[in-house]
């Protein structure tokens, strides 16, 4: 397999370095080489926040270049037009509808685009919006957004299912285990 690179975007609290630790770790667990790096900004402060992760037989950088991602998955509409540019011709984006403001539309510096989800396919190809954050709700609680997206981003990764739920259950707060289970599952599925 040639380098798969993953563009992960969000605003600060959404768990976008929590699914980049998962995607990174599940990858490992596949036997693939694995590069991440992440770009916290403002992330307690409801700022961008962006995480690359490659994986392959050999990576040799933890950075994805622009033109270059496999995969871009996207919290929030904002946030995944952003990074739109990072996407190769042939790439997907796997993105979450729900809006949400960022600081700097909170304090007005920026407008929040009306026309976002337009712009987000006028500059893609393969895009697929969807509800994560109804997901969530539904798994149990808004925060597992995270886990919901990466159910959803199963989709196009070579990974085993089974495992990819060990690694959640190792990985997040045992309080929260059995929603975490289910937003992966809800996500999972509504890629079928």
């Amino acid at each position: 397999m040639s380098v798969f690179n993953i563009v992960i975007a969000g605003v600060g609290g959404q768990g976008v370095l929590l699914t980049s630790k998962i995607i990174a770790e599940s990858a490992l667990q596949h036997g693939f080489d694995v590069k991440q790096s992440e770009v916290h900004g403002m992330a307690q402060r409801g700022g961008s926040v962006v995480s690359f992760v490659r994986f392959g037989e050999k990576v040799y950088a933890p950075m994805v270049s622009e033109g270059e991602a496999d995969l871009l998955i996207g919290f929030e509409p904002v946030e995944t037009a952003r990074y739109l540019h990072y996407l190769k011709d042939s790439g997907n984006v796997i993105y979450n509808t729900y809006r949400m403001s960022s600081i700097t539309v909170s304090i007005g510096a920026e407008k929040y685009p009306e026309n976002i989800d337009e712009i987000i396919k006028n500059h893609a190809k393969h895009v697929i919006p969807f509800a994560g954050t109804t997901l969530a709700v539904e798994a149990g609680d808004k925060r597992a957004l995270n886990v919901v997206m990466m159910g959803a981003a199963m989709k196009y990764l070579p990974f085993e299912k089974n495992s990819v739920l060990e690694i959640i259950k190792k990985t997040v707060n045992k309080k929260v285990v059995d929603i975490n289970v289910k937003a992966f599952e809800l996500g999972f599925n509504s890629m079928k």
